[in-house]
Formats: C-alpha cells, structure tokens, sequence
C-alpha cells in the first residue's frame, strides 16, 4: 500500500507529541500533565489507524469489484484490524 502524505504527516506529527512527552517526564512535570499528553498520543495514533485501514479496505474492494470476487473476507480482516489495534 502507498501512504499518502497527510497520513505520513499524522505520523510525524505523532512523533512531534512523543518527543514533547519525553520531554515533560525530562522536566518532571505533574502526572496529570503527562497523562493527559500520553492519552492525545493514543488518539492520534487511533485515528491514524483507523485512516490507513479504511484506505486500504477502499482500495482493496474497488480491486475486487473490478475482479467480481466478493469483498466480505476483505472487511472481516480490516475490522479485526481495527479491534486488534484497541
């Protein structure tokens, strides 16, 4: 699969938080603060992921309805995906 821009922005992103998380526990700042910074990075690591599972079961269905196959085995793998991410 190719990974379009924006989504490997997302992931750069991502790091950008990661790094600033390192950096808060450097500093020792309070719980709360870096919980709250852990919890924004799983978001956007969720999010993330939701996006490129949803781009490539796209694009796996087109490619099976150009074929005529059936798409089911397709969605059924994405969404176990999606749970095993969880």
């Amino acid at each position: 699969m190719k990974y379009d821009e924006k989504v490997k922005n997302r992931v750069k992103r991502i790091e950008g938080q990661v790094r600033g998380l390192l950096k808060m526990m450097e500093e020792d700042k309070e719980c709360r603060d870096v919980v709250n910074q852990m919890s924004a990075v799983r978001s956007a690591l969720d999010r993330t992921i939701a996006v490129i599972v949803s781009e490539n079961l796209e694009q796996c269905i087109r490619k099976e309805m150009e074929t005529g196959e059936s798409s089911e085995d397709l969605i059924h793998e994405a969404v176990n995906l999606l749970v095993k991410s969880r």
